[in-house]
């Protein structure tokens, strides 16, 4: 493995620390029991004057959905995502 792909995996990771940051605790918990499924927190979206948002993916990167405040799960979200 070169030095390269080990960089990239720990900027994730400490990328993938700081927005965990920005969720709440009933959104931290929904968020682990997503994440034995294969789930990720794909970002947190924040817009000036707005909650944030914090969205996430599933393992095959073809399914999105928003975590609520309360922490439940809103695949009807109506958000328009990209692809990376």
């Amino acid at each position: 493995m070169d030095e390269t792909a080990t960089d990239r995996r720990t900027s994730a990771k400490q990328l993938l620390r700081v927005l965990k940051r920005e969720l709440n605790e009933a959104q931290l918990e929904t968020l682990n029991d997503l994440e034995k499924f294969g789930w990720e927190l794909k970002f947190v979206r924040r817009k000036p004057f707005e909650p944030s948002v914090a969205v996430v993916t599933d393992g095959d990167r073809k399914s999105t959905a928003v975590l609520e405040p309360d922490g439940s799960i809103n695949e009807q979200h109506g958000l328009t995502i990209r692809d990376d």
